[in-house]
């Protein structure tokens, strides 16, 4: 009857450390002997095995290691190390291949051009039918005229989304552009304010000499283009007018005797 070995069996333990050769032989045996590099470690994977790891010299693999497990069958002394398998792993700083990303996932914001078309996934929490309740005045009046008005519209869960987006966004407070800024959008007569439930903190910028014309902004971003800026001048110098006396004349006289 054999009897499971544990960790606290030194002996079999260090054996088991010990293997570095036989761990080696496998891998260059898999791999060959020019793509199996320096022995960069152990990993205790239970109670009758380890792996060993060396560095594996692929192309286009760096940082990957060949990991090689071997074990032991029981607790006794004199039981052969055994190799379980040979396989290729990512190491700490290895190149990998992004995580998958479900290809509905993958459009960015800025990413459609002309012709594309991104309909909104079924379930989309950001909206809800317009006859419900979305404490949008203007869209609860509409939602009791049958036949009118848009058959979604955004939800509250989808408004909060986008007043965070927008806020921490190029157009909000925190910008480069509004910490030196004179004054905030707020106070701005380009200020186009926004209806619903957005308006108290965002509108859209009139002024086309501005950065943002066009553009949702938040009530605090500000920028140099405000309309109550107003620059001061230093005071023209006057500059004294040239003044011709020609109350005096100097005369010579036209008879006499002139120089050959």
């Amino acid at each position: 009857m054999t009897l499971p070995l544990t960790l606290d069996d030194g002996a079999n333990r260090q054996k088991l450390v010990d293997a570095v050769e036989t761990a080696r032989e496998a891998a260059v045996l898999d791999a060959g002997e020019e793509r199996v590099g320096a022995h960069v470690g152990v990993e205790h994977e239970d109670a009758v095995s380890v792996s060993h790891l060396f560095d594996a010299l692929l192309p286009g693999y760096r940082g990957w290691r060949w990991s090689v497990t071997v074990a032991v069958a029981d607790a006794d002394a004199d039981a052969p190390v055994t190799v379980s398998e040979v396989v290729l792993r990512p190491g700490p700083d290895a190149l990998v291949a992004p995580s998958w990303v479900p290809w509905e996932r993958r459009v960015r914001p800025g990413d459609l051009g002309v012709g594309d078309l991104f309909p909104p996934e079924a379930g989309d929490d950001r909206l809800v039918p317009a006859y419900l309740d979305v404490d949008e005045p203007e869209v609860a009046d509409t939602a009791h005229e049958l036949g009118l008005g848009r058959q979604r519209v955004m939800s509250r869960a989808g408004r909060e989304d986008s007043a965070r987006r927008w806020k921490g966004g190029e157009f909000g407070p925190r910008a480069d552009m509004a910490r030196s800024a004179p004054a905030t959008c707020g106070t701005c007569g380009f200020y186009l304010q926004l209806g619903g439930a957005l308006k108290a903190a965002f509108g859209v910028c009139g002024n086309e000499y501005a950065p943002a014309d066009g553009h949702v902004v938040h009530a605090e971003y500000g920028c140099g283009a405000h309309s109550e800026i107003t620059v001061e001048t230093a005071p023209s110098v006057p500059v004294a007018e040239l003044v011709y006396d020609d109350s005096l004349l100097d005369t010579e006289s036209a008879t006499g005797e002139r120089p050959a």
